[in-house]
């Protein structure tokens, strides 16, 4: 199975992730032509190499008409002073012809003041979460990347309504940094579309620790949008001071993993690095791992999980027909049925009989052990169990064909003639038993050997 593994250490942003998704593309150019024509008001894209504790990887610069804001601006109504919902630590006051003061920082990825002066004539609006998506629709993506895009900006849309507690339509986000976050989250859903990943597995997320300062005070860090959208998602804090998953990076490995936990075995394919720009004391990135999880996963796959073990002594049947009900349990679909001799009680012989199933059918056959012996009553063991997969596979003899019963995973495999077809296939050529098995293992290890060259 072609399989993305996500690797948030230090958090994720939106551009980091777009950073990382874009190092495993075959074509890293068509990439950005694509995404510098989609129709976004000013928005260019430009992959910058760069090193973060000495190791390489790739910074998406995205700029608006030139300028470069990292996360989106969101609030409820009109008001020009907001927190950026995404937050990379950098103060600035911008000075525009409509003169105003914005206050807001970004813990992530950048860290420093500046003043921006800016005579170019774009309006500097506000927009809604329908405007965003009206404007998501209008790009020249497929159809397929817009929907995902537009489930990610609605979350990130809800997740700051709650947290600034107010109508989702009051939810307003500032123009630059609304086209930054529609890049960025586009061009990690138009990255993912064209890697064409089965499977999405993302680690835990790692969120930072202390606080961040916006124009709404000092948040705690994770900032309640990230706290919101992380619902349900393993995360965890750290040493490590500042923001380190902001609400964009949050919503889309909400909305793209299938699952959260360690990296998978795999055939790596590709390694992807997206940095931040931002110095920590360990690397600060995103690594994401492509590769085929089929060949291992098949041909050793194995497993563990929990089984069933119904218990009984019985000292009162017949051995025909102690026999007679374990075949029955068989019938009945019981994965296994032994007994093991014991002495009961007062010196009388007798049995201990285990019937194995899957835990879902407990009292099943609970019932069916209940009615086809005379116990009465049953112990039952609940047990985590490891086990080898079975198939089976055919070998050619010069009596017949042998079907092959084969178990493996955990790199071991084990393989055995099918006693039945060893059976019909020694009466019907008159030949010992024990020559047709060993025909068929031979075989076998034929087989093996030849796969293993």
């Amino acid at each position: 199975m072609r399989t993305l593994y996500i690797e948030c250490n230090m958090g994720a942003a939106g551009d980091m992730l777009m950073s990382a998704l874009y190092e495993l593309l075959e074509d890293q150019k068509g990439f950005l032509e694509k995404m510098n024509s989609l129709g976004l008001p000013g928005v260019n894209l430009k992959a910058e190499r760069g090193k973060t504790c000495g190791i390489a990887g790739t910074h998406m610069k995205v700029t608006v008409y030139g300028e470069e804001e990292t996360e989106p601006s969101a609030g409820c109504g009109h008001s020009h002073e907001h927190e950026h919902g995404h937050g990379h630590g950098h103060d600035h006051e911008h000075s525009r012809e409509h003169d105003h003061e914005h206050s807001h920082e970004h813990a992530h990825i950048h860290d420093h003041t500046h003043a921006h002066t800016h005579a170019h004539g774009h309006g500097h609006h506000h927009a809604t979460p329908g405007h965003i998506g009206a404007l998501i629709d209008g790009l020249n993506l497929p159809d397929e990347v817009k929907c995902h895009a537009k489930a990610v900006y609605d979350a990130i849309a809800q997740a700051e309504a709650h947290a600034h507690g107010c109508p989702l339509g009051d939810v307003h986000f500032h123009e630059v940094g609304a086209l930054d976050a529609v890049a960025d989250v586009t061009g990690v859903c138009y990255a993912m579309y064209l890697l064409k990943a089965q499977r999405i597995i993302v680690s835990p997320v790692h969120v930072g620790s202390g606080t961040v300062r916006c124009a709404h005070g000092v948040m705690p860090v994770p900032a309640p949008a990230t706290a919101y959208l992380l619902q349900g998602v393993p995360s965890y804090g750290g040493e490590v001071k500042g923001e380190l998953c902001t609400p964009t990076g949050a919503a889309l490995l909400a909305h793209f993993a299938d699952t959260f936990g360690p990296m998978p075995m795999m055939k790596s394919e590709g390694v992807g690095i997206g940095i931040g720009t931002k110095e920590f004391d360990q690397a600060n990135c995103v690594r994401v791992f492509l590769g085929e999880t089929v060949d291992i996963e098949e041909k050793n796959k194995s497993g563990n999980g929990e089984i069933t073990e119904l218990v009984c002594n019985i000292d009162d049947m017949t051995p025909e027909a102690l026999s007679f009900a374990c075949e029955r349990l068989l019938e009945f679909g019981a994965l296994d049925v032994y007994t093991v001799a014991g002495t009961m009680k007062k010196g009388r012989a007798g049995h201990v009989l285990t019937v194995l199933c899957e835990t879902d059918k407990e009292e099943t056959f609970a019932r069916h052990i209940l009615a086809e012996t005379t116990t009465n009553g049953l112990r039952v063991r609940r047990c985590e169990k490891y086990f080898l997969t079975p198939g089976m596979e055919t070998v050619q003899t010069k009596w017949g064909n042998i079907r092959v019963k084969t178990a493996a995973g955990y790199g071991v495999t084990h393989a055995k003639p099918e006693y039945e077809d060893v059976a019909r296939c020694a009466r019907e050529a008159a030949v010992p038993y024990g020559k047709v098995w060993e025909a068929a293992a031979q075989k076998i290890e034929r087989a093996d050997g030849q796969e293993e060259a």
